[in-house]
């Protein structure tokens, strides 16, 4: 997209850095590249999550596997995210579809790994305590151990946050990139306000989502303030 033709010492003609107009005249474009990108990382994360907990809950049981799951995640990020789209793409055609999986693939890195460690870090003496009250395995799990893993779980849910975030962009080459879509046109067309609109809605959003992240965990994990407070 291209600066949009405007009248003498516009900002946009200028093609300056810096445009207000920009901002006023492509609100409606702004806001739904903005909303796509937010679905994009808000679905790929919750996809990944629900990958992790299954995988994290097999390394923990069989640690022969442990190794496996691990090292199987941790290559799937070393692929490059052209290439791994490009995988995909055989499977689930052009489209959100490859998108949400790419990125939901990247997060497993991360979120398999924290919920890994957070439930390995519960200690020996709750589960005994718990399990001598007559918990079966079911309700040991989710009624004690991942409340007291959750702090682990969500800095790993936050990190593939932010990282999704960045990733989406990349989104753009199946046209299904969000905010990315605007930020290769406006690069591509030497839109100087539209790369750096979109940049900044970018680092906006991690910002926060993170901050979002943050409050739901003081509010899910409300021992872990009066332990600080103590």
């Amino acid at each position: 997209m291209t600066p949009a033709a405007a009248s003498p010492e516009n900002c946009l003609t200028r093609n300056d850095w810096i445009c207000g107009e920009y901002i006023t005249t492509r609100a409606g474009e702004l806001g739904e590249a903005l909303l796509q990108h937010l679905g994009i990382v808000v679905a790929s994360v919750l996809l990944g999550l629900v990958f992790a907990f299954p995988l994290a809950l097999l390394a923990r049981r069989y640690r022969k596997l442990e190794g496996v799951v691990i090292g199987t995640t941790t290559a799937l990020y070393t692929i490059p995210s052209l290439a791994l789209f490009s995988l995909l793409v055989p499977l689930t055609g052009l489209g959100p579809v490859t998108v949400v999986l790419g990125l939901g693939l990247y997060s497993l890195t991360i979120l398999v790994r924290n919920v890994l460690d957070g439930l390995q870090a519960v200690p020996a003496d709750v589960r005994e305590s718990a399990t001598g009250m007559g918990y079966a395995a079911s309700r040991l799990l989710f009624r004690v151990e991942l409340p007291l893993a959750l702090p682990t779980i969500m800095a790993g849910i936050r990190v593939a946050t932010v990282s999704a975030v960045a990733l989406t962009t990349v989104g753009a080459i199946l046209d299904y990139g969000g905010l990315g879509d605007l930020l290769i046109a406006g690069k591509q067309s030497d839109f100087k306000a539209q790369v750096l609109v979109t940049s900044a809605l970018c680092v906006l959003l991690a910002v926060v989502l993170d901050l979002l992240l943050v409050a739901l965990q003081r509010a899910l994990t409300p021992w872990t303030r009066t332990a600080v407070t103590a």
